[in-house]
């Protein structure tokens, strides 16, 4: 019987020839992973379980180091204790200086391969299905016991096909992507279920662009979101590990529950209103709108392609007067490669401040916090009320593009009419 790319992945790590929608079932774990956190309650529950031993060192990651420099004692403290029990376990993968975000770093090192089921304590996992593994999101406590044992218990989600076709416009990205698929779905439209993206418009975009959309699979309520692996997947890996890997081929027969199609030519660029991801709108219809602070980066923007579409519109500019720009690469091998490409001399320039690797003010700890009433313009996946700051702050999600024309122009505005 046909079956869907996250059952075929999920059938494997199940040890079985076939798995369906609905069923719960026992996984092997590929790769378990935690971050600053997280990982801290699940070592707490780990020892609280009686469990003395991690089921194999060499499948367990944990990138403590998001939030590095920490703001306090407590979560330094915590960070220090997460420390002491990697080196007791022999888990040799642990990251906790400057190395940035977990969901750009684990697989720009290569650890994170097609057909791979990674289980990791935060939300944005389904990042990995860019490059076709079956990334799901765990609580501190599931996690625990994946330490333990290396297994867990899943239920198979049902599947919604995501189609992307068209030739999108000069300044539409694949951020614009992912945000008028929110537009369709909502928060909840895919909720509990696996989001394949594929369809001609995603071949011509690079791994790092293809994060992106996966990243943002959770903001619409999915298990997961998965691509299919091609060329480009294959060579971004092949630069990055010997090892060998499974490509799983969903069939086109296969059951789902719907399909949707997103022409990513019929429209330019798109933005999210306050506060959600789903209200997303033409940038055009909320032009005019003052910004006090515009913040490009973290997991889902803070690649260098991201660094590169806003230095576009920042080149040879200045951020406007009374408005902040921040800028958050996701990795120290990110910032490392925009030093030497002299685009964080650019962005100085134009008038950036530029964050350590990592979340940043993304999740509302420190480094871009906003005040009562302000307005921001972020790359960022969230806009919830309070995410970065005081509630009565309003938060826009939009691509680089967008949020360096903000940057130049103090209020929001279509990247052309900066360019032009």
């Amino acid at each position: 019987m046909a079956s869907t790319l996250a059952e075929k992945i999920l059938a494997r790590a199940a040890g079985r020839e076939r798995v369906s929608a609905g069923e719960i079932i026992t996984a092997r774990v590929d790769l378990a992973m935690a971050n600053d956190f997280t990982a801290p309650l699940a070592i707490e529950r780990f020892k609280e379980a009686g469990a003395t031993k991690v089921f194999d060192p060499a499948r367990i990651c944990i990138v403590a180091g998001r939030h590095m420099p920490f703001r306090d004692q407590s979560l330094a403290d915590k960070v220090g204790a997460v420390g002491v029990f990697c080196r007791e376990q022999g888990i040799d993968r642990f990251f906790a200086d400057t190395e940035g975000m977990d969901h750009a770093l684990v697989p720009d090192l290569g650890y994170v391969l097609p057909g791979m089921l990674v289980c990791n304590a935060d939300s944005h996992t389904c990042t990995y299905g860019a490059v076709g593994a079956f990334g799901v999101p765990m609580g501190s406590t599931d996690m625990a016991f994946i330490l333990a044992r290396g297994e867990t218990w899943l239920r198979v989600p049902e599947t919604i096909r995501v189609r992307y076709t068209g030739l999108p416009g000069r300044y539409v990205t694949s951020k614009d992507f992912v945000l008028a698929t929110l537009g369709v779905l909502g928060v909840d439209g895919a909720r509990y279920k696996s989001i394949e993206f594929y369809g001609e418009a995603i071949t011509p975009l690079s791994v790092d662009e293809r994060f992106t959309i996966s990243n943002m699979a959770i903001e619409m309520g999915a298990k997961t979101g998965v691509m299919p692996v091609d060329d480009e997947v294959r060579s971004y890996l092949r630069a990055r590990t010997d090892a060998e890997w499974v490509e799983d081929i969903s069939d086109p027969d296969a059951v789902v529950e719907r399909t949707v199609g997103i022409d990513v030519g019929a429209s330019g660029p798109v933005i999210a209103r306050p506060h959600s991801p789903s209200n997303v709108v033409p940038v055009t219809e909320v032009r005019g709108v003052r910004v006090n602070q515009v913040n490009i980066g973290t997991c889902t923007n803070g690649r260098i392609v991201d660094i590169q579409q806003a230095l576009e519109l920042l080149r040879g500019r200045k951020v406007a007067k009374g408005v902040r720009l921040v800028v958050t690469p996701a990795t120290e091998r990110i910032r490392r490669d925009a030093e030497k490409a002299g685009y964080l001399d650019e962005l100085l320039a134009a008038g950036a401040v530029i964050n350590p690797p990592g979340c940043g003010p993304c999740a509302g700890w420190h480094m871009g916090l906003l005040a009562d009433g302000e307005v921001c313009v972020a790359t960022h996946n969230r806009n919830f009320p309070g995410r970065m700051g005081s509630p009565t702050a309003e938060i826009y999600l939009a691509s680089p593009y967008v949020a360096a024309a903000a940057a130049v122009s103090g209020e929001i505005i279509t990247p052309e009419a900066v360019a032009s």
